[in-house]
């Protein structure tokens, strides 16, 4: 299922250290994550309810890539706290615990939902990547590479 592409709005933009998460990302959803500290995830605006965003993300050393996060409780996981994971739409060699990653969010896809198995979640989770990939191709989205957030060297 596609949706369709609004126009580009700046939730929130964040900075945080990449901490270490449950470990799902790469091993069940072949979908490697970069989890969010959780005073970042404190810091989030009350308006960015549990869901499925898609933006820009830089990790430390790097450019701003497309990107997709997801904010929740992981339903399917049956998680007991909120979380906040930024997939980067690139392949790394190396993991990039402890950098920094600044993050402009900028649409919203979905909101969070609980699936009767993984390959319905792994479903999903793809057709998200497509979706926020196709948005994030439009000349007013792609104007978010040069965000104070990335260009800033604070």
């Amino acid at each position: 299922m596609s949706v369709s592409i609004t126009p580009p709005r700046v939730f929130t933009r964040i900075i945080s250290q990449v901490c270490q998460g449950f470990g799902r990302g790469s091993k069940e959803l072949g979908c490697p994550t970069a989890n969010l500290s959780e005073d970042a995830i404190a810091m989030l605006p009350d308006d960015m309810i549990q869901g499925v965003y898609y933006g820009w993300a830089k990790i430390e050393g790097d450019i701003p890539r497309k990107s997709v996060m997801s904010i929740g409780w992981n339903p399917f996981f049956k998680n007991k706290t909120r979380s906040a994971e930024v997939h980067v739409m690139h392949k790394f060699e190396d993991d990039f615990y402890g950098k920094e990653i600044r993050v402009v969010v900028l649409g919203r896809l979905r909101g969070e939902k609980d699936f009767d198995s993984l390959d319905a979640l792994i479903e999903a989770i793809n057709t998200d990547i497509r979706n926020a990939k196709n948005a994030l191709s439009t000349p007013e989205y792609e104007a978010y590479l040069s965000d104070e957030l990335f260009t800033d060297s604070t």
